[in-house]
């Protein structure tokens, strides 16, 4: 029987290639003082956005650099997680109002008592199961290291799954290695020759290739759509501020469409590489898989249903909650606000 481990070293420090990422015009603010020292400037509410470091943020990124948020009265104080624990448990401590992740984590938090509810879509993963050189094929990876976030959330699972229909079943087949969100865990895949495969999105999954790793194919082409970033609040604070919210996602909206015009490509090449320290090769390669039909950004930061779906059926099966057998998805949502923010309400 194998054993999974845990890892509470900083693999940031290990990956000298790893972009430091870097929000524009995010200067940290007391939370309470949400009115602006500018006198002739009207009052901003203030709102903290808990994000992974990766390039699923580019619409947000865009959406702060463009104004749309100050033109909403809303300023974005941005705060990066390195870890999905670390964000739910902010989020439900009430560390930050809004967080952008995999949805299932939303999930995940309402399974643990507390309420929290999905409001908008985002991508579908853009994930590569990515490798050492030497693995060729799945079957490769018995008695190897898995690498994960959290063992029981979101990509985790997915993994699990496309190694299960591979027929391969964690402990008896291959174990797994906590090491954190995305940037640590692709510095923990370089550092560490003991972890032989991990599920690693863009701008990442690029950075690994350039030090030698390699895809054994896409989370889309292995497991088929599926609904992966999203952002998520507490159903409480939703209610008290519906208008704010509704702004923000209107603003972020933008930010999206942004992203997926063809007519700003160059802008938003020039975002990446900038935000994220990125060479020209892995901007565009990054770009490329971001604005890719079905795998990449929803057009309008839309919620799939049916990704969905995907997500709660393999929680069911990996995890065998609910007896196995999926839920209705309606306890976890709340696309008003979103309907709102597009005037569709």
């Amino acid at each position: 029987m194998l054993s999974a481990f845990a890892s509470g070293h900083d693999l940031e420090d290990d990956f000298q290639t790893y972009p430091e990422f870097v929000m524009p015009n995010a200067p940290h603010l007391d939370p309470k003082a949400h009115a602006s020292t500018d006198a002739n400037r009207p009052a901003r509410t203030l709102l903290r956005v808990n994000v992974f470091n990766t390039s699923s943020n580019l619409p947000l990124l865009a959406a702060i650099e463009a104004g749309y948020f100050d033109e909403r009265g809303l300023h974005i104080e941005v705060h990066n997680t390195l870890n999905s624990d670390e964000q739910r448990a902010g989020l439900a401590a009430g560390r930050f109002e809004i967080a952008h992740a995999a949805v299932d984590n939303a999930v995940a938090l309402v399974e643990a008592g507390h309420d929290a509810v999905i409001v908008c879509g985002g991508d579908a993963g853009m994930n590569d199961f990515m490798v050492r050189a030497e693995i060729n094929r799945l079957d490769d990876l018995r008695g190897k290291l898995l690498a994960v976030d959290a063992p029981n959330t979101a990509y985790a699972l997915a993994a699990k799954k496309i190694l299960k229909n591979h027929g391969l079943l964690e402990g008896r087949d291959y174990a797994v290695k906590l090491a954190g969100g995305t940037g640590p865990r692709a510095a923990a895949m370089v550092a560490d020759p003991e972890l032989a495969a991990g599920m690693i999105n863009p701008p990442f999954s690029f950075l690994l290739r350039q030090q030698g790793l390699k895809s054994l194919g896409s989370q889309f082409d292995l497991l088929g759509p599926y609904q992966a970033t999203g952002a998520f609040v507490m159903r409480n604070w939703a209610g008290a501020n519906a208008e704010s919210l509704a702004h923000y996602l209107a603003a972020y909206v933008r930010g999206q469409r942004d992203v997926m015009n063809p007519a700003r490509r160059s802008d938003m090449l020039a975002l990446l590489a900038r935000s994220f320290k990125l060479s020209d090769a892995v901007a565009e390669g990054t770009y490329a898989a971001l604005v890719q039909p079905g795998s990449g950004l929803a057009p309008d930061a839309a919620f799939s249903l049916p990704g969905f779906a995907t997500v709660l059926a393999i929680r069911a099966e990996m995890e065998g909650m609910w007896g196995g057998q999926a839920p209705a998805p309606d306890k976890y949502l709340d696309l008003s606000f979103y309907a709102r923010a597009l005037g569709t309400d």
